[in-house]
This record gives C-alpha cells, structure tokens and sequence, in this order.
C-alpha cells in the first residue's frame, strides 16, 4: 500500500471479526514498528499480546471496563509499555530538556501510530486506548518495574467499513511566519 493511501485509509477499528491474527502477522507489525522514530534511537516501546480470553474477559471486567465492548470483541489485544528512563534522558539519568521524561510518552505515540499503520497495511485494524486503571493492570500483567503501562491496542480484522471523521484542512492546522 502506498503510504498517503495507508495515512489517509486507516481508521481507528472498533469492531471485529472472530478471525484471529496469527502471530506471524502480528510479528511483522512488531518488527515494522520497531522502525519508529524514538528518542537517540532508544526503541523503548515494548508488547505483550493478550489472547488468553479469561485475561480478555478479566480486564473488561476489572481494568478497563469503560472500553469492555471493543475489548470483549478482539481476540488479541496489545498492551504497549515502555522501558522507563531512557527517552529524554542522559546516560547519568539527568533530564536533556525541560520537557524531562515526557519524551518518552512522545515515543510511545511515535510507535503506536506506525504500529497501526503497519498493521493496516497488513489488513489488520487496530484502536489505541487509553482509559484503564494503568496501575492495578500493569500488577495484573506483571510489568517489570523498569517499564510502564503506555496504552492499549485492540486488533483484529475489521467487521464493516469504518467512515472517516471530517477532518481540519491544512489551513486551520498550518501558519507561517
């Protein structure tokens, strides 16, 4: 797929057929993903793909009960975190800007946006979320203590078509100066 056309095609998916993606498509999402930018190349973005449908079912039910319906209907959902204290980091731990670590939720959104990109390009739809009790679900999955919860990832193929929502033209977006 040409990249406008991925760009301008993919939507955010919230239906799903009870087809599964296997696994080999989901690491050739994972190994494009890895190609996001991040900061000093640092590729702190990390997953774990849920397909247990006990686990699925206990984290609408417990941990993310605001997006239990999409949940409920994937088959695999991804969990993105992130190995903490490298993106906006020196090697001595100290901050490189004053933005301190918040580039590192920077990268995150870098590596989820080419994760659903990819995965579009693959037939696959995806919606990022990010509504869950990040805490308590990080103890759930037992998430190192070196990495974070970043977001949710729904996946699956697509049941329908999604439309797209109007968007802002470049005039309202751009200025010059």
């Amino acid at each position: 797929m040409e990249t406008q056309s991925c760009i301008l095609t993919r939507r955010s998916i919230r239906k799903f057929t009870d087809t599964p993606v296997s696994h080999e498509t989901l690491e050739k999402i994972i190994a494009a993903a890895a190609y996001a930018p991040s900061w000093k190349n640092t590729q702190i973005s990390r997953y774990i793909a849920i397909e247990n449908p006990d686990m699925l079912h206990e984290i609408c039910e417990t941990y993310a009960p605001f997006n239990a319906r999409i949940i409920s209907g994937c088959k695999t959902l991804i969990a993105q975190t992130f190995v903490k204290n490298r993106s906006g980091f020196e090697r001595d731990g100290s901050y490189t800007t004053d933005r301190e670590g918040g580039w590192q939720y920077y990268d995150c959104g870098i590596a989820a946006q080419t994760f659903c990109l990819a995965a579009h390009d693959l037939g696959v739809g995806s919606v990022i979320m990010g509504v869950f009790d990040r805490q308590a679900l990080e103890k759930y999955l037992g998430i190192p203590e070196d990495q974070e919860l970043m977001a949710l990832i729904a996946i699956g193929y697509p049941e329908g078509d999604a439309l797209a929502p109007k968007r802002k033209d470049a005039g309202t977006l751009l200025c010059y100066r």
